[in-house]
């Protein structure tokens, strides 16, 4: 009795541990979707890693210095930003999410609107979910 009550107790707290994983990442996914709206150059660097790989469904790749600066300039300016249909794996100190993103832009003052699909790779760094890797495709 005693040997079946540790393994579900275990199993709790394993399930319990695996849902806040999950919401540590959509936290860090949602932070991330608001500093696209309304850039902030401390929190867009305590966000991203140094060695970011930033895919566009261009086919065009950016370094988190490339990518920060394209946002922060108001070169990639989005107006609006809805994530739908998310998906989040979580696998020891990485996560997959996939969403479709969809947005409003004024790239260079032309507005816009841009429907993709998003793949973000998120890394646990020091306490907390930092992003690794991102790259979009468009919705055919």
């Amino acid at each position: 009795m005693i040997k079946k009550l540790l393994l579900f107790s275990t199993l709790i707290l394993l399930t319990n541990f695996a849902f806040a994983q999950k919401a540590e990442v959509e936290a860090a996914v949602n932070k991330l979707a608001k500093l696209m709206v309304t850039p902030d150059s401390v929190a867009l660097d305590r966000l991203i890693l140094e060695n970011l790989s930033y895919g566009h469904s261009s086919g065009k790749i950016q370094t988190k210095q490339q990518f920060m600066h394209s946002l922060l300039s108001g070169e990639s300016d989005f107006v609006d930003v809805n994530l739908t249909e998310q998906s989040v794996i979580v696998q020891h100190k990485t996560a997959l999410v996939r969403h479709t993103l969809t947005a409003k832009t004024n790239d260079k003052n032309v507005p816009g609107n841009v429907k993709l699909y998003i793949l973000l790779i998120w890394s646990r760094e020091n306490g907390g979910w930092k992003l690794l890797g991102r790259q979009a495709v468009k919705v055919p």
